[in-house]
C-alpha cells in the first residue's frame, strides 16, 4: 500500500514538473515572438490617427498562425496584419486607438490567440490619453506616393479650445529630411487654429516611411502632442517580391524564384547578385519597362544556419539604377 502511494506521489510530482517546464518554455517562446508587449501612445488629440504595430517574430522553425485577437475595451481596435508568418519572418499586429469616439485616459488589453505551431495566448497592453480640447484634421499627414528626389509639402489643421494664451511653441521631427512649421491662422478668445505644414526634402531616402512629429505647446501638464506622418518615396526601380523566404535548404541545392522588376522607362538588366549565393538568370536583350525574370539561387557560402542577405538588381539603359529584395533562408549541413 505504501509503495503504491509512493508511486502515485512521484507521478504527481513528475507531472507538475513537466507542466511547470512547459509553462516556462512557453513563456520564453512568447517573449521572443513578442519582443514588445506594451505601448503608451502618450497624449494625443481628438481625431488624430494613432496607431502602433506590435512586431511578431517567428523563430520557431515552423509556420506561426495568428488565429484571432480581441480587445478588452472599445477604445482600441486590434488588427492582425500577418495571419500566417513563415519561419524566420516577422509579422505584425496593429493597435489603433479610436480617438474619434473616446476621450480621456484609456487602456486596453489585446489578447492574441495562436494555434500554430502550438496553442497559446499572449496579452499585449496599450494606454493613451485623448485630450478633448485639441482636434487634428485630417488625423495624420499622408504624403502618399512621392517620386524620390523631389520635394513635397502637406498641411493639416490643429484646432484648440481652452485657454486664450495657448500656443504651439515648436514642431520637431526625428527624420533629418523632414521639416515642419506651425502658423497661427486664427485666434478668438479661448479658441485658436494653427496650420501645420510638413515638407519632405529631395534628399529623403527611397522607400516607405512612417514616423511621428512632436508638436510642443505651452501646456504645463501635457505639452507634447504626436502627429503621425507617412508615405512612400518611389524609386526609379522596384523589385517584387520585396522579400523572399526560402525556408530550409542544403548547400548546393538550387531554388528557382521569379522576380518582377519595374522601372519608369525601358531598361535592360546588367546584373543580379546575392552575397553567399550563386545567381543564374537569362538576361533579356530587349529594353522594357517591366521584366519578369526567373532566377536560380544556389547557396555557395560556408555559413550555416539562419542567413539574411540582400538580392541586388542593377540595370542600364533608360533606367540606370539599383534595387534590392531581402532574402532569408536556413542553410542546413549535408
Amino acid at each position: 500500500m505504501c509503495r503504491n502511494l509512493r508511486i502515485v506521489f512521484l507521478a504527481a510530482i513528475t507531472l507538475k514538473m513537466v507542466t511547470f517546464a512547459g509553462s516556462i518554455a512557453r513563456a520564453d517562446w512568447t517573449a521572443t515572438a513578442f519582443p514588445i508587449q506594451t505601448h503608451d501612445f502618450g497624449t494625443v488629440a481628438v481625431a488624430a490617427k494613432t496607431e502602433f504595430r506590435f512586431p511578431v517574430h517567428n523563430d520557431t522553425g515552423k509556420t506561426l498562425h495568428l488565429r484571432s485577437v480581441r480587445a478588452s475595451c472599445g477604445c482600441t481596435t486590434p488588427i492582425i496584419e500577418t495571419e500566417y508568418i513563415a519561419p524566420g519572418q516577422v509579422g505584425s499586429i496593429l493597435a489603433r486607438l479610436n480617438t474619434d469616439t473616446n476621450r480621456g485616459q484609456k487602456s486596453a488589453t489585446l489578447t492574441v490567440v495562436i494555434d500554430q505551431p502550438a496553442y497559446t495566448e499572449v496579452r499585449l497592453k496599450v494606454t493613451g490619453y485623448i485630450r478633448q480640447d485639441l482636434v487634428i484634421s485630417p488625423g495624420s499627414v499622408e504624403f502618399g506616393k512621392v517620386p524620390a528626389g523631389e520635394a513635397s509639402t502637406k498641411s493639416i489643421r490643429m484646432t484648440y479650445a481652452g485657454r486664450s494664451d495657448w500656443a504651439v511653441v515648436e514642431v520637431k521631427s526625428a527624420l533629418p529630411w523632414v521639416t515642419a512649421t506651425a502658423q497661427l491662422e486664427q485666434r478668438s478668445g479661448i479658441n485658436a487654429t494653427y496650420s501645420l505644414t510638413v515638407r519632405i526634402d529631395p534628399s529623403a531616402p527611397e522607400g516607405v516611411f512612417r514616423d511621428e512629429l512632436i508638436v510642443l505647446t505651452n501646456d504645463r501638464a501635457k505639452p507634447r502632442v504626436p502627429v503621425l506622418i507617412n508615405g512612400e518615396l518611389e524609386s526609379n526601380l522596384s523589385v517584387a517580391p520585396h522579400s523572399l523566404a526560402l525556408g530550409e535548404i542544403k548547400p548546393g541545392e538550387v531554388l528557382e524564384k521569379r522576380l518582377v522588376i519595374r522601372g519608369k522607362s525601358a531598361f535592360t538588366i546588367e546584373s543580379i547578385t546575392l552575397e553567399g549565393w550563386q545567381v543564374d538568370f537569362d538576361a533579356p536583350t530587349e529594353a522594357k519597362a517591366m521584366h519578369m525574370i526567373p532566377v536560380r539561387l544556389t547557396a555557395t557560402g560556408d555559413a550555416l544556419g539562419k542567413l539574411t542577405s540582400h538580392l541586388i538588381v542593377k540595370t542600364s539603359g533608360g533606367v540606370a539604377a539599383s534595387a534590392s529584395s531581402t532574402v532569408t533562408a536556413i542553410v542546413r549541413g549535408q
